[in-house]
């Protein structure tokens, strides 16, 4: 049985299938949860490089750790995926492919890349990791016992890249070149020196990639384009807006959700439908409170942020705008903004430096100020958010996408409810495993096989 997954039409052939068979392992390579554009580059090309460099018959399947539903909620991803012409239908997702149960088979290999700490859900498969690929400091009580190569660079894709051209520079294509050199430069920041993300390292390997493919995109366009396509939430619905960047807090039972919303607070409250939209997402996900911070530019390109606070709990929703109200450090200088409904309180956001990370100690204050008001002992707190959080202050920074003056301490827009590198145990599989084993990859690379004369037409791009 001869099976192959081959872009031929546009020549980044990342993935080679041939002569399966039931006691051979696959090698999947695998992105972390957050899947933003350095995870899930990292793992496309990384899996490239491990097909045309290992010896023929191990099968390296590059995994994207989200369900395929949730890739809309990336612009960006979306975005850079069209412009180097790479179908969605070739790609692979985590509800697609059960790692568990090939693990339980004795056919699972796994190789992580930009993450090196699985989720307490997938601890059994840390004995499955044979290589480690990542570029933040090492959790030494978490990390799994195998080869880790780590290097503190501003993104994850420059360690492939330095890996291909040191190793293999005669495989890299122009397709594999600008995925991985717009990667690093959204990541870096457009590798702005002010900025302080980019190290020696990422300057270097970009400067090679274009030395290499000079026609690649400049970086200026490159970065403006990916950045736009980011924070992009046209077609998206109310629920994915609220779930493309969100993190929750948790006390006694009581759950509150903070989500980033990139448009105008005013043309937010204005979608048909709103409220029964809100009433449905915090019904679904168990939130007694969401607390939405809207964050758009001006015509001065000065940032602007608001609040909208929408919880039907009368106390709960007057003790937290209290809170935030009186809050002196940090001061967020609100006052009130037309709402459409009682349930929900708007607010004009006059210190635009605090960001969502500054907000949570307020929202975990309020919730403080509530259970006492309700003389119940609220305990510790229990924090989950949905984006990596460290607290090394140069590895938050580099963790973070900077917009011109916004705090640096606004974090990326990622999904799914899962953070990188924490000890959050909640994983988006909680739910129940995927259903599909190694002989539905197989199934789906023989469609793609089938379907790469309808693509041969993108070969001259």
């Amino acid at each position: 049985m001869s099976i192959s997954w081959v872009r031929r039409g546009i020549g980044y052939i990342w993935l080679l299938l041939e002569l399966f068979k039931e006691s051979r392992p696959l090698h999947v390579v695998l992105g972390n949860e957050s899947c933003d554009l350095d995870s899930m580059v990292s793992a496309l090309t990384l899996a490239f490089y491990l097909a045309k460099t290992t010896e023929a018959g191990k099968i390296f399947v590059p995994v994207l750790n989200i369900k395929r539903s949730e890739l809309p909620l990336r612009g960006d991803n979306v975005f850079f995926l069209q412009k180097v012409h790479i179908p969605e239908s070739v790609l692979i997702f985590r509800d697609e492919l059960d790692l568990h149960a090939l693990h339980q088979a004795g056919q699972l290999t796994l190789i992580l890349v930009d993450h090196h700490v699985l989720p307490k859900s997938d601890a059994a498969l840390e004995e499955a990791v044979a290589e480690v690929l990542d570029h933040r400091p090492i959790e030494q009580k978490h990390c799994p016992p195998c080869h880790v190569s780590v290097e503190l660079v501003g993104s994850c894709a420059t360690l492939v890249t330095e890996r291909i051209l040191q190793r293999a520079p005669e495989i890299l294509d122009r397709q594999t070149a600008a995925l991985l050199h717009g990667t690093i430069i959204l990541d870096c920041v457009n590798m702005d020196l002010q900025v302080g993300k980019a190290t020696l390292k990422d300057s270097k390997y970009v400067e090679k990639l274009e030395a290499l493919f000079p026609d690649l995109p400049n970086r200026n366009d490159i970065f403006d384009s990916l950045q736009k396509a980011k924070f992009d939430v046209s077609g998206l619905t109310t629920e994915q807006m609220l779930r493309k960047d969100q993190k929750t807090i948790y006390r006694q039972g009581t759950k509150v959700t903070i989500s980033a919303i990139y448009m105008d607070l005013e043309a937010f409250l204005q979608r048909p439908g709103l409220i029964a939209e809100l009433h449905a997402f915090c019904q679904a996900c168990s939130y007694d409170v969401l607390v939405a911070m809207t964050i758009f530019f001006n015509t001065h390109n000065e940032p602007v942020r608001q609040l909208a606070i929408f919880c039907p709990l009368v106390e709960l929703r007057t003790m937290i705008c209290g809170v935030l109200e009186r809050s002196h450090s940090p001061s967020l200088k609100l006052t009130p903004a037309p709402s459409p409904h009682p349930n929900l309180q708007a607010y004009h956001q006059g210190n635009t430096q605090v960001s969502r990370k500054k907000l949570l100690p307020l929202l975990q204050e309020a919730l403080s100020a509530y259970f006492d008001s309700m003389k119940i002992p609220s305990g510790q707190p229990e924090t989950v958010g949905t984006t990596r959080e460290q607290p090394d202050k140069d590895l938050d920074r580099a963790s973070n996408s900077l917009i011109p003056a916004m705090s640096q301490d606004d974090e990326e827009p990622v999904l799914p409810p899962t953070p990188m590198n924490s000890l959050v145990d909640e994983c988006p599989l909680d739910q129940g495993l995927p259903k599909l084993l190694a002989e539905a990859v197989f199934e789906k690379c023989s469609q793609i096989s089938l379907s790469q004369s309808t693509t041969a037409s993108l070969s001259k791009k």
